[in-house]
């Protein structure tokens, strides 16, 4: 069963409450996502760290429900 851009959103800022989330859907099917995260959580992160801090955030449903999430992450000073 797909995800919902809002279920995304929130599982994000349940781990990183500080978050702008914006969710994009890239195909219309609820599989393919786009989402940029802004956070200061991310600050002195490299970009593979911040990556995996949003898949953390994901609790294991990359692959399953959620098949592919194209990430842009960055600090607010970015």
């Amino acid at each position: 069963m797909p995800m919902k851009a809002e279920d995304i959103e929130r599982l994000i800022r349940d781990a990183l409450p500080d978050a702008v989330v914006e969710i994009t859907d890239l195909a219309g099917d609820g599989d393919h996502y786009a989402a940029t995260v802004i956070s200061r959580a991310f600050e002195g992160k490299s970009m593979v760290q911040q990556h995996q801090m949003v898949y953390a955030a994901l609790k294991g449903r990359m692959g399953g429900e959620l098949h592919a999430l194209a990430l842009t992450t960055k600090t607010p000073d970015d």
